[in-house]
């Protein structure tokens, strides 16, 4: 049975259809979502810049994470809006071992992926990392 499905997403175009592919599963099963990204943070200078120009009822969302918070904001949007119970969560780091993480702690059932995107790495695919770290099944969704 598949009580959680942990999807990774940078807030692409073809990390969409990971996505898409996890809120189906979801549905059927009537799991809950994790959705789970890495980050870089925002660059002091430029958080400055924006805090300075921004409204101040709004600054407090100007933070390291504000460019990954949007594309989660997004997904949990999309999952409500079909009944699912969704969580989203990111952390600094490698995407691979950030997604294996997030998976581990909420105890996934299933991790997806797509099979581009996810910040691509020198050495190595996120997709095929995921694979050989993941502390549960993976699915890697053709989004190309």
């Amino acid at each position: 049975m598949i009580q959680t499905i942990t999807v990774g997403t940078d807030g692409s175009d073809t990390a969409s259809k990971a996505v898409d592919f996890a809120l189906d599963v979801a549905e059927k099963f009537g799991a809950k979502v994790v959705v789970a990204s890495s980050y870089r943070p925002v660059s002091e200078d430029r958080l400055r810049r924006e805090q300075k120009d921004a409204p101040e009822d709004i600054q407090w969302s100007i933070n390291p994470t504000e460019d990954v918070d949007k594309a989660l904001r997004a997904v949990e949007d999309r999952a409500r809006s079909r009944g699912l119970d969704v969580t989203s969560e990111a952390r600094e780091g490698d995407p691979a071992d950030v997604l294996c993480d997030i998976a581990e702690q909420h105890g996934s059932d299933v991790l997806v992926v797509g099979n581009k995107g996810m910040q691509r790495r020198v050495l190595g695919s996120v997709p095929n990392s995921v694979s050989h770290k993941a502390p549960c099944s993976v699915i890697i969704v053709k989004t190309t």
